[in-house]
């Protein structure tokens, strides 16, 4: 029988698994010592089973780490032993996935400097998206970064909320660009998810956190079983995890977040203010035309004045003004259960064969924003003066002053606030094979199917044409009841006529006659088949040359079907599209590693690495991709490495076909100076042409001999992409318009008096997309040993920083630079820097880590003239505990306890859906697990 090793090294390429170069070692953080613990036994030193080893390193620990796991270092298709990719590469472990106490996987890799949080709970508290977790690298947007699970491409799009967290060994993040090793998408780089499928024994969780406000409540349960059978041959794992959160509802709940928006000051500029409000809406309804303007209903349907506090446009500072942030949430209530049970077993000596399925559940009903009416003095809701409902005295100075009808603004919050009720399910199954030809060759085939459904129903939105005729009321000439004027030509209707004449006024027969619920159901699939054959044919003097070669074949298909009301567009501001598409792709590629100068001065190892892949579409056709790139060590630990790529992105299902989505931003126009509250749309574009990105890095590392358990890494990234599909931020949309792009002008729409009223923010293709900057990081790692301690434990210290030159956009027209721009939740700004450093201990009992994690100083938003828009530099402390009770038999018991954001740094003002400020708050959870 082959050393099981063999199988694991296949295994972790060519679709059945992808390991990526493990370039620094992330310290093991604390929720477990296991790892240092069997270092020791083996009679390892800690320190030198860090991803960041060289390959003469690795070579002596057989490839395999600290635990007694098989390690591949590897950023490409090339598996060999040993081999250190050009394609800067960043390894993080389930130990550093728990620092924080993050409900996903996504969240927590937010916390490192080269990821943005576009698309999280926090950041998509009131749209349809509401709760996924993707990634994204550089903040290029999560559709740039390819995410896999063990090599493979999985259903949901991307979604990291799928995959059991208990299983995760290690998240391998490629920072740069891997189209031509991975295929479409790998544009900002690839973040690979390894499930640990070598666990054996039965692991059992329970986690519970709650913030300082004392909200988002949080539990989670969590198992994993894993055991070989057959002698050996094969193996069996099965695990795990359920989560329920409450999210942060309303948003008012933070005094730094709800009611606060950009408004005009009057003089030309804009401010950050604070209780902005609705100047056009109240409770109850207010006046907005005739004599009686500028009163409001009271629940009785007396009239009050309205205090508008200062007006600015069609939001108030102050006052009364009402806000959807008042009832919609901060952060997205999300529940969760998912599992994945896998089955591996050896065929023969030179066969393996692995059987996966995964299946996850996300659902929800939680409040979500209004359906309100927003008049002017001029538009909006007509009142007659004969409506039923009208209260008599208002009638009578309506009547004294000649005047007919009036406009009726009025916060819908008694009958028309919608909820959003949500489930994504997806089920995903795959069956692998990895062998061996000889002892040279490798092979690798798969065939994986997933189906991802998206179903979703809003109650509560208004239907225009009932609305219109229940609003159109007067009084029966035969039974002196209020009916709707409809029912004089047509007594059979089924019009109930609504009160709008103070909160709470509608009847619950009414409400239910002018709203319904748009519903969606939709169905994404996704089929992939796959082959590779790696190896090392022949030797130079050098060294073995390897090669990887392959092919792929992708189908990828969406249907959306939606409710009668939907089809009908029944609906005033909101309803669902229908839709369906497919695409399909069949690939090849080839890699190919070639050692060229071995052990001479200057030119240690000096290796020339190249990858091709050509992509055929059935929407775009054929498109080409590639890499070239080289290492080589210097001196013993210094190593150099540099690579060009050539990198492709053809539209997604989502970007081609997505459904349409509503949300609602404060915006300032500049045509009016004024601050406008606008609906935004948002959806798909099926003339998208694939975009095309060119990819230099280039970096130095160094572990030196003399002081082991020492890493630095330095490395330059300059991604320049092209035909860019993007999507464009409301706010941008208005200020590009402004600037003379006549063709992103016919995306906004203005009513009769040139009011700002809805923006159409769906997928384009943009000139360019630029971004340059540099990562580095420093981690030592100390055994205490070394001091003269017998403690049998470990410090570990680390510095991980991204400094951002640039990032900017180019539509043809304008150029947006946004490195600074940081604020502002619907742009693409990043921080100039970010910064995180740790110290942690560990030993076969205990483990503690404090994190730091450094935001520069930076702007709300850059495109906007705001007299209070700067932010200052933040620093988050993060610390983590944990113990592992010593016991000389049977289970045993950790426990363990994080506290995010430690000193409860509020967060800058109006940072609402922020994807870097904290606007939870203290976020402490306490936990623990068993192991049999």
């Amino acid at each position: 029988m082959l050393h099981d090793s063999l199988f694991r090294r296949s295994l972790a390429a060519g679709g059945s698994a992808l390991a990526l170069t493990a370039i620094f070692a992330m310290p093991a953080f604390a929720q477990s010592s296991a790892p240092a613990a069997a270092a020791a036994d083996a009679g390892i030193d800690p320190a030198t089973t860090s991803a960041t080893a060289t390959p003469d390193q690795a070579s002596a620990l057989d490839q395999r780490d600290a635990a007694g796991q098989d390690v591949v270092v590897t950023g490409s298709r090339i598996d060999r032993a040993g081999y250190d990719a050009p394609t800067p590469t960043l390894r993080v472990t389930a130990t550093d996935l728990s620092v924080g106490g993050r409900p996903n996987v996504a969240a927590a890799l937010n916390d490192l400097p080269q990821f943005r949080a576009t698309t999280s709970a926090q950041t998509t508290g009131t749209n349809t998206g509401a709760g996924t977790a993707p990634v994204d690298l550089r903040g290029l947007g999560t559709s740039r970064t390819l995410v896999l699970l063990d090599g493979r491409r999985f259903a949901s799009d991307n979604d990291l909320n799928t995959i059991p967290t208990v299983l995760i060994k290690s998240v391998d993040v490629v920072t740069g660009g891997a189209s031509a090793a991975w295929g479409s998408g790998a544009v900002a780089g690839v973040v690979n998810v390894s499930i640990d499928d070598r666990f054996n024994g039965l692991r059992l969780g329970a986690q519970a956190g709650i913030s300082s406000f004392n909200d988002a409540a949080e539990r989670r349960f969590e198992g994993a079983f894993g055991a070989a059978f057959a002698g050996g041959r094969g193996h069996v794992l099965v695990g795990g995890e359920y989560l329920d959160n409450d999210g942060v509802v309303p948003k008012v709940s933070r005094p730094r977040i709800g009611r606060w928006a950009t408004v005009a000051d009057g003089a030309g500029r804009f401010v950050l203010a604070p209780d902005v409000g609705f100047s056009n809406a109240a409770y109850g309804g207010l006046i907005m035309s005739g004599v009686l303007a500028g009163n409001a209903f009271n629940p009785d349907g007396t009239l009050r004045r309205f205090d508008g506090g200062t007006v600015r446009g069609t939001n108030s500072i102050g006052g009364e003004g009402p806000s959807n942030d008042d009832l919609s949430p901060l952060v997205t209530p999300q529940r969760r259960y998912n599992g994945l049970a896998r089955v591996s077993y050896e065929l023969s000596d030179a066969v393996k064969a692995t059987a996966e399925v995964r299946h996850s559940r996300m659902y929800n009903n939680y409040i979500w924003f209004g359906d309100h009416n927003r008049s002017s003095a001029t538009s909006g809701l007509r009142i007659g003066s004969d409506n039923a409902f009208l209260p008599a005295a208002v009638r009578e100075q309506m009547a004294a002053a000649g005047q007919t009808s009036f406009f009726l603004g009025r916060f819908n919050n008694d009958f028309a606030y919608s909820t959003i009720d949500f489930e994504r399910e997806t089920t995903q199954a795959t069956l692998a094979l990895d062998g061996t030809i000889g002892t040279r060759l490798r092979w690798s085939a798969y065939y994986t199917h997933g189906a991802f459904q998206n179903n979703i129903d809003t109650p509560g939105f208004i239907l225009t044409q009932n609305y219109a005729r229940a609003v159109d009321s007067i009084v029966s000439p035969t039974t002196g009841q209020p009916i709707c004027r409809v029912a004089l030509t047509d007594p059979g209707t089924a019009c109930v006529p609504i009160n709008l004449f103070g909160e709470g006024a509608p009847s619950a027969a009414a409400a239910a006659y002018v709203t319904g619920t748009p519903m969606s159901r939709s169905t994404t699939k996704l089929d992939v088949t796959g082959f590779s054959l790696r190896g090392e044919p022949f030797a130079l003097p050098a060294g073995d040359v390897s090669f990887a070669a392959g092919f792929e074949a992708r189908k990828e298909q969406i249907d959306t079907r939606v409710g009668a009301l939907d089809l009908a567009r029944a609906f005033t501001s909101f309803s669902f599209s229908p839709l369906a598409g497919a695409f399909t792709v069949k690939e090849a590629f080839g890699e190919l590693l070639v050692p060229l100068i071995h052990d001479t001065p200057l030119l240690r190892r000096l290796e020339l690495n190249g990858a091709v892949r050509v992509s055929d579409y059935s929407t775009t056709g054929s498109i080409w991709s590639y890499k070239l790139g080289g290492t080589n060590e210097f001196f013993p630990g210094l190593r150099g490495r540099a690579t060009y790529s050539r990198d492709i992105r053809s539209a997604s299902l989502s970007e081609l076909f997505t459904q349409s989505t509503v949300g609602y931003n404060n915006l300032t126009d500049p045509q009016t100076g004024q601050s406008v509250y606008v609906q935004n749309i948002g959806g798909g574009n099926v003339a998208l042409r694939p975009e095309v990105a060119n990819t230099f890095t280039g970096g130095v590392t160094w572990s030196p001999a003399s002081v082991a358990g020492l890493n630095l890494t330095v490395d330059y990234y300059d991604i320049r992409i092209d035909d860019v599909i993007t999507t464009i931020a409301p706010q941008d949309l208005v200020t590009r318009c402004f600037a003379g792009n006549l063709d992103l002008c016919s995306r906004i729409d203005r009513d009769a008096a040139g009011t700002l009223v809805r923006t159409r923010s769906t997928f384009v293709n943009l000139s360019q997309y630029q971004t340059n900057g540099i990562d580095a990081e420093l981690s030592y790692l100390l055994p205490l040993s070394r001091l003269g301690v017998d403690s049998g434990g470990r410090l570990r210290f680390r510095l991980l920083g991204t400094w951002v030159d640039g990032l900017s956009t180019d539509d043809g027209v304008s150029q947006i630079e946004y490195v600074r721009s940081q604020g502002y939740s619907f742009g693409l700004g990043v921080p100039k820097w970010r910064v995180n450093g740790a110290i942690g201990y560990d030993d076969k009992t205990y483990s503690a880590e404090l994190r730091a994690r450094y935001i520069s100083p930076g702007e709300y938003n850059l495109t906007q003239d705001i007299t209070n828009g700067h932010i200052g530099a933040y620093t988050y402390v993060d610390l983590q505990l944990a113990a592992r009770i010593p016991v000389t038999s049977g289970p045993s018991l950790e426990v363990y306890a994080n506290a995010s954001n430690l000193f409860d740094k509020a967060p800058p003002v109006g940072s609402l859906y922020s994807p870097y400020y904290d606007v939870i708050g203290r976020y402490v959870t306490v936990g623990a697990r068993v192991r049999f």
